[in-house]
């Protein structure tokens, strides 16, 4: 008896150690709650305004609203999709002050 015990307090401390893939400080799916970024799979950590939660969001589309670079790691526009790039005026009031907003624009058709 003491055996099949000790068996099953084992097989509950494997299932338990097993790593859950979704994460629960990083690697967060869009639409949960972050802190900054880098906890979010398409590292954009954004909110609406300075009081709201912010939240994982998908990386903006080509046309749309974006943000170069933040310093504290959160958004109120996302950084562009790979490939496109935001246009944007960079200053570093801006990059303080969270509004240097632009334009995503395909790399490849802006040098045309």
């Amino acid at each position: 008896m003491e055996k099949v015990l000790v068996l099953l307090l084992l097989a509950l401390a494997v299932a338990y150690a097993v790593p859950d893939p979704r994460g629960l400080i990083i690697n967060l799916e869009e639409g949960e709650l972050c802190l900054n970024s880098i906890q979010c799979k398409s590292k954009c950590c954004h909110r609406d305004t300075g009081l709201s939660l912010a939240r994982c969001a998908p990386k903006a589309r080509e046309s749309s609203g974006c943000s170069a670079f933040t310093l504290y790691g959160v958004y109120y526009k996302c950084p562009c999709e790979r490939g496109l790039t935001c246009e944007v005026d960079k200053t570093i009031v801006g990059s303080i002050t969270n509004t240097n907003f632009g334009i995503c624009l395909d790399a490849g058709r802006s040098r045309e």
